[in-house]
């Protein structure tokens, strides 16, 4: 071939394109195959992962639940046989539990053989035959009862007889007692039901508790000094002086003595440390309208019972048969993290202005006799010139000095980590229903209602307390 021929036959071979676009396209079509393939095999390890995920959530809840009879490795690995998966359960489960709580955690290895990694698992016979690939899960569930502790702090004054007010929140704290003590909870709830008017009426059996001067029978109010409302606790180092008993009545017109500045009745005691649904309720409905509002001393008391200062005494009280054994040692200290501790306070108005009778006049056994049996108003109204009614009375606390305290109490409170919720119920002036605010734990916590929206706070209040008290 001459010369110039050969040249010639090399510049067209080397010119020529014909059959590089089917070269590539081969490549391309190989990488597109091993990619759909990658693709495919990651689609079914991702649904295989996520179906032994699923069994193994199913099986540690089931095996966490503390209502559950059998052994938790029992059930949990019941729920794997069950599917099939036994033989991927990786080592044993985990089980830590105790008296309110179960933790369970287990894990699985699950192989899936791949279909498209290689070239050989492509013309695999079997799945024997081919690359697996090791997939783990991990499984954890705990059930926690919390221990609860809660303070029902209700406004008893006697603005409450206006309105329907009091038989609706009969009904609204008959449910919320119905909520939070439902089957089940006995043992790991209690409820302190604090009536407050003017003043709060403990009872005589937690009037052994304090360090006290203690001058007469006919009612068990004490009072406190304006330093202790910046404090939680109930003080042992001093000596709490007794409220005076009297009826203060502003027209004055009778001599009625139902109606006491310190509520009188055995039903207007504090019930404390109670799990009987029965005993609660019935108090509940057998509240009336007394007196003035003093919301500063029904949260003093409310707080004073979840405070662990007061548990020698809940102690008494069970060796005595007034509180159920399974609170002994109770309360709780505030830093125990298996206990909640609650405090629902409402009210239907603000802190009102409270009197005293003078010391002089209230100073032996007969003058505490005598005002036992008179009317303060009516004997001023009957017996003394009207020039001298001033001398036999002064005001102990205005309204602005209830808000101040309640205000200390509130942040005492919180500050230890009790949980405030707030109900004002027809509050109808700014003033009250911003003070009921600032108490709250936070503006959450705080509920403004009218008429029968009474018992759906209640509820809401006593709903998540329960959802709170159990933790997954």
């Amino acid at each position: 071939m001459p010369l110039t021929t050969t040249k010639q036959f090399f510049n067209r071979f080397r010119r020529d394109e014909d059959g590089s676009l089917l070269i590539f396209g081969l490549v391309a079509l190989a990488a597109m195959l091993l990619l759909s393939g990658l693709a495919i095999d990651f689609i079914r390890i991702e649904g295989r992962r996520a179906e032994a995920q699923g069994v193994l959530d199913t099986a540690v809840l089931a095996a966490a639940d503390l209502d559950q009879t059998q052994p938790a490795a029992t059930v949990v690995r019941d729920y794997l046989s069950k599917k099939g998966m036994l033989d991927e359960l990786d080592g044993d489960p985990v089980i830590d539990e105790g008296l309110n709580y179960r933790t369970v955690e287990a894990r699985l290895k699950t192989n899936v053989p791949l279909y498209f990694s290689t070239v050989a698992n492509m013309f695999a016979v079997d799945d024997d035959d081919r690359e697996l690939m090791q997939v783990p899960s991990l499984a954890r569930a705990q059930e926690r009862v919390a221990q609860v502790e809660i303070s029902l702090v209700l406004d008893i004054s006697g603005s409450m007889a206006l309105n329907n007010r009091l038989p609706r929140l009969k009904s609204a704290a008959t449910d919320f007692v119905n909520t939070v003590l439902e089957d089940g909870n006995g043992d790991l709830v209690s409820v302190s039901l604090v009536p407050y008017s003017e003043q709060v009426n403990i009872g005589p059996y937690l009037s052994y508790g304090l360090n006290r001067n203690q001058v007469h029978d006919f009612s068990y109010c004490w009072e406190f000094p304006d330093s202790q409302f910046r404090e939680t606790y109930i003080r042992s180092d001093y000596q709490y002086q007794q409220m005076q008993h009297f009826q203060w009545n502003f027209d004055g017109r009778n001599n009625d003595r139902t109606n006491t500045v310190c509520p009188r009745y055995d039903y207007e005691w504090v019930q404390p440390w109670s799990n009987n649904r029965s005993d609660l309720i019935n108090q509940i409905n057998r509240l009336q309208p007394r007196a003035g509002t003093a919301i500063y001393l029904g949260m003093k008391w409310g707080t004073a019972l979840l405070d662990p200062s007061l548990r020698w005494l809940e102690n008494v009280f069970i060796d005595h048969g007034l509180v159920d054994s399974a609170f002994r040692n109770r309360p709780n200290n505030y830093d125990d993290e298996e206990t909640l501790k609650f405090v629902v306070l409402m009210t239907d108005g603000e802190n009102s202005n409270t009197q005293r009778i003078q010391s002089w006049a209230y100073d032996g056994e007969s003058e505490y006799a005598h005002w036992n049996d008179y009317n303060f108003n009516y004997y001023l109204r009957r017996y003394v010139d009207q020039r001298y009614w001033q001398y036999y009375y002064y005001e102990k606390y205005t309204q602005s000095d209830g808000n101040r305290l309640l205000s200390d109490m509130c942040d005492a409170a919180k500050d230890a980590g009790i949980v405030v919720w707030t109900i004002g119920f027809e509050v109808d002036t700014y003033n009250g229903n911003q003070v009921m605010s600032d108490c709250a734990s936070t503006p959450n916590h705080f509920f403004d209602v009218d008429g029968v929206s009474i018992s759906d706070a209640f509820h809401a209040i006593a709903t998540q307390i329960n959802n709170l008290k159990l933790t997954r």
